[in-house]
């Protein structure tokens, strides 16, 4: 079973990183931030949204930078997954 997003959505997996201090601490996963950085798994056919062409700019596999609190969280298969919105996709770091 896979997870297929409809219109303009992007489904994404947030990409852990580990993050350490200017002076060598490592900060564990409840002192870090929620995660920007992201891996794009699977992509809406775009379409007519809301009355506009939407052109589907990302693609599966692309690394994306994402709003802070975009989208909706869902658990599959025992995997955290973010659908959002394109729009709320940022930047692709190429």
């Amino acid at each position: 079973m896979n997870i297929k997003p409809l219109g303009d959505r992007v489904v994404i997996k947030m990409v852990e990183t580990e993050e350490t201090t200017k002076s060598g601490i490592i900060l564990t996963g409840s002192a870090k931030e929620k995660p920007q950085m992201a891996e794009v798994v699977a992509v809406g056919p775009g379409g007519i949204v809301d009355g506009k062409e939407v052109k589907m700019e990302v693609k599966v596999g692309d690394r994306v930078i994402t709003s802070k609190y975009a989208g909706t969280e869902i658990k599959f298969d025992g995997i955290e997954y973010t659908i959002l919105k394109q729009s709320d996709v940022l930047a692709v770091v190429e």
